[in-house]
């Protein structure tokens, strides 16, 4: 039997982006934006967000197009920084990637609460074993081969979008603009004022940007498509579609009651955003429509993460046994590893009220590191290739993520370096596979002393209580 994977096309591919980028974030975020913005500090937090997606999203083209021959943003990093920055990316995005799972089970347990009350808050033991259930069975067909999931994950991303597009219609319908001006800005004298509204705007950039987590994707999935010029177009357009859909379920309830009013819904507040106008059926079927997101997001994570290893261990980043492949083409072990680490994970919702809070600000914060590695590998291409305009783009980009990262709270990033430390056991373990004496060069010392330090930094204030998990 051919272990040759089959070529995915632009369809599937921004299928894909979509169906990994829409999870849990989406039906829970007008109570998260309400409880960080007003709607005018909101939207100018979606623009400025969203110019700064977009700088990846073009960054991916541009390098897609100039470096075709390289295998997602994992290789962008090494290509253009060395094997340690690829590490460092390429870890980023598989810790991402499984933490964004916990996050995942947690909100899926505690929407099938809502039908079940024996499920409780989604964090107690029947809770853990139900996701268990779900969690090796997502493992078991994904290890069946990746295309076949994928042709899934198409179908899924339809059955969702569906009732996304059914509360954006009503939500439009029953939308008043004097609701909606009432408090724009959300200041004492209800004017513009600029240091309230740069407070709003960063207290609402980590629940914005877990949204755009798996915009990526397609880049991620590189290899598995039928061309190079779709992977491009595929990014542009699942971000063309993610924009739309977020800031119409972000802002429209602005319209529809009072701020302090959609902070006090239940979780997740989509469904009874509506409620009181269309009936009490709508938030039944949001929450089902929910449950099949987050099935379909937490299906991509299980594929994506695969790929990651499988690349590094290819590039020799990780030990070669993380790209054994069995007979339909996937990365067994790599598979293995990441669904064990889930599940043990998943234990410590046990003992935490704030597991998916948590868990998806951690993720994101992971991401933000392999994100940062693309634009930055935008700069150093054009800057090589004399490419002016590329240059400018990739600088916009790095110093938006760089103030994201600060602005989102620098604390997650700090607990992301600890992970590393684990990370690096198997960087140094591939390196000598490969006979490297020199595991670390002089600049990677240099990176590798603040990485550690970084960690330690985020150990102390762990156990001095200023990082309450």
């Amino acid at each position: 039997m051919s272990t040759e994977p089959k070529k995915l096309g632009i369809i599937a591919l921004t299928a894909l982006i979509i169906s990994s980028s829409i999870g849990s974030g989406i039906f829970a975020i007008p109570t998260d934006m309400a409880d960080a913005a007003a709607p005018g500090s909101a939207l100018v937090a979606w623009l400025i967000a969203g110019l700064g997606v977009l700088t990846l999203c073009l960054s991916i083209v541009n390098i897609g197009n100039k470096k075709p021959e390289l295998s997602g943003i994992v290789s962008y990093a090494e290509d253009g920084f060395g094997p340690f920055n690829g590490f460092i990316s390429g870890w980023g995005y598989w810790l991402s990637a499984w933490l964004g799972n916990v996050a995942f089970a947690t909100m899926m347990m505690k929407t099938v609460g809502r039908f079940i009350p024996a499920f409780e808050d989604g964090s107690n033991l029947l809770s853990i074993l139900v996701a268990s259930v779900v969690l090796w069975g997502l493992y078991f067909l994904v290890n069946r081969g990746v295309e076949s999931a994928a042709a899934l994950n198409t179908i899924i991303t339809l059955c969702k979008l569906l009732p996304l597009a059914l509360y954006i219609i009503l939500a439009c319908l029953f939308f008043d603009l004097d609701t909606f001006t009432a408090n724009f800005w959300g200041t004492a004298s209800g004017g513009f004022e600029w240091s309230s509204v740069v407070s709003q705007v960063q207290n609402s950039m980590m629940v914005i940007m877990w949204v755009f987590v798996g915009i990526e994707g397609a880049a991620m999935m590189s290899d598995r498509a039928s061309s190079r010029q779709i992977v491009g177009k595929s990014t542009v357009l699942g971000l063309i579609g993610l924009l739309v859909v977020y800031i119409a379920a972000s802002i429209l309830p602005y319209g529809i009651m009072r701020q302090e009013q959609i902070v006090e819904l239940p979780s997740p507040a989509m469904g009874y955003v509506l409620a009181s106008n269309v009936g009490s059926w709508f938030p039944v079927v949001v929450n089902i429509a929910l449950i099949v997101s987050i099935f379909g997001a937490w299906l991509s994570w299980t594929m994506l993460p695969a790929e990651t290893t499988l690349i590094m261990a290819q590039r020799e980043l990780l030990p070669s046994k993380f790209g054994d492949l069995n007979d339909k083409g996937v990365p067994t072990y790599s598979l293995f590893f990441m669904t064990a680490l889930t599940q043990a994970f998943m234990f410590t919702l046990l003992f935490t009220e704030s597991a998916y809070q948590f868990a998806f600000s951690l993720c994101t914060a992971a991401m933000f590191i392999s994100w940062l590695y693309v634009v930055l590998y935008q700069v150093k291409l054009s800057s090589d290739l004399k490419d002016t305009g590329q240059l400018l783009l990739g600088i916009i980009g790095s110093a938006f993520f760089i103030w994201v990262i600060w602005a989102s709270g620098i604390d997650y990033f700090l607990l992301c370096l600890i992970a590393y430390l684990v990370g690096i056991f198997f960087y140094i373990q591939a390196r000598k596979q490969k006979g490297v004496k020199k595991v670390f060069s002089q600049t990677e010392r240099i990176l590798l002393g603040l990485l550690v330090a970084g960690a330690v930094l985020a150990l102390y204030r762990l156990a001095t209580g200023q990082i309450a998990l």
